[in-house]
């Protein structure tokens, strides 16, 4: 997400040029290298946030059981993060390796707009599923009458019309330049923008966030605990049906009717039926799901925060600071932002057995055609 003033952002400083004669001649080959591994990096970022982003598309999609009001909000959000890969990332890779830009006003206008909206709108996605989560934890038995796609489709749409508000403002004073185009950035001049975008774009989602999954949390372990409590339910048991005691032959008779094995009955000394204790070993699992959950809401959270917080925190200092600025810094905050969009399909899938079991059975098939 770019958020910072044209005249201090790259190609901006005419005195910051190559040393002349022999020196830049050879600071030539240890730059270009450096200059090559990062554009091969960041190409890597980019296509695997694309295909991760994609396959969680495709499996939800393929499969069926995947349809479902929660599911089509992760569906959602992995297609927000496949629009900041093809929109944003290839366009920020060139423009953070050739540190100029090169390819005029209108695919700067463009680019910036996509890469505001699309960013912001990835974010508030992960507020709209957190929102989702909260409602059916806490409010199950209502909120599954209200859970439809109409419903998931109507929180989508509430993001992406909060994060187009939060792109537009920056056009209505950008001014057409004559000169040739040398860099590409939103000028934030206008403090009020600065401090409107960052926080609706992220302080104030981050905050949203923080109470959601700590209520979900806490929601969480009152369930592990009340489930840990001494309730017993059916216990382990075994019966012994001797042939030879009264009503034996009856119980015997009962237990193997239809088989083959009715015509031994008498041969046989005992008979053992074990009863399984299905409601202890449910609540066992439940628990244990339990505790899954409220693991990965934590990896969820923090790594959204320690994706985004480094630039936001930076984009608000600089107004209030320009000599703070350096352009390698700035990159850096931005493609650790940018990484989010490959983390989130990881770790919404990776937690969710069910994406799991469809995502396998999709590379299978793949596979197999191939």
């Amino acid at each position: 997400m770019e958020l910072w003033n044209d005249s201090t952002r790259r190609g901006g400083n005419s005195t910051s040029g190559e040393p002349e004669g022999g020196a830049g001649g050879a600071a030539g080959g240890p730059h270009l290298a450096l200059r090559s591994g990062l554009a091969v990096t960041l190409t890597l970022i980019t296509l695997a946030t694309a295909l991760s982003n994609a396959f969680v598309i495709a499996t939800t999609y393929q499969s069926r059981k995947l349809h479902t009001p929660a599911n089509f909000l992760i569906a959602s959000l992995a297609v927000t993060d496949l629009l900041v890969s093809i929109l944003v990332m290839p366009v920020s890779a060139l423009y953070t390796v050739s540190q100029t830009w090169t390819l005029g006003q209108v695919v700067c206008d463009i680019w910036l707009s996509s890469d505001i909206t699309c960013c912001t709108a990835s974010i508030l996605h992960l507020c709209v599923i957190a929102l989702d989560r909260y409602w059916a934890i806490t409010d199950a038995l209502e909120y599954s009458k209200r859970r439809t796609v109409g419903r998931a489709a109507g929180m989508i749409a509430t993001a992406w019309v909060i994060a187009i508000s939060i792109s537009l403002p920056p056009f209505f004073w950008r001014q057409v330049r004559a000169e040739e185009v040398t860099s590409c950035n939103v000028n934030t001049d206008h403090v009020f923008y600065t401090v409107y975008s960052t926080f609706g774009a992220f302080y104030i989602p981050t905050l949203l966030l923080l109470a959601l999954y700590g209520r979900i949390y806490v929601e969480a372990r009152k369930r592990i605990l009340k489930q840990s409590r001494n309730k017993p339910g059916k216990r382990l048991t075994s019966a012994r049906l001797l042939t030879d005691s009264p009503g034996s032959v009856a119980s015997s008779a009962s237990l193997n009717y239809g088989t083959a094995a009715a015509e031994d009955a008498a041969a046989q000394q005992q008979v053992k039926v074990t009863v399984s204790d299905a409601l202890l070993e449910k609540k066992r699992i439940s628990a244990a799901r339990e505790r899954k959950a409220t693991k990965t809401l934590g990896i969820i959270l923090g790594a959204y925060i320690v994706c985004w917080l480094p630039f936001f925190v930076y984009t608000l200092l600089l107004p209030a600071c320009a000599a703070c600025f350096s352009a390698a810094l700035f990159d850096m905050f931005t493609w650790l932002g940018y990484l989010n969009s490959l983390i989130n399909p990881i770790i919404y899938t990776m937690a969710n057995e069910d994406f799991k079991r469809a995502f396998h059975k999709l590379l299978r098939f793949r596979c197999c055609r191939a």
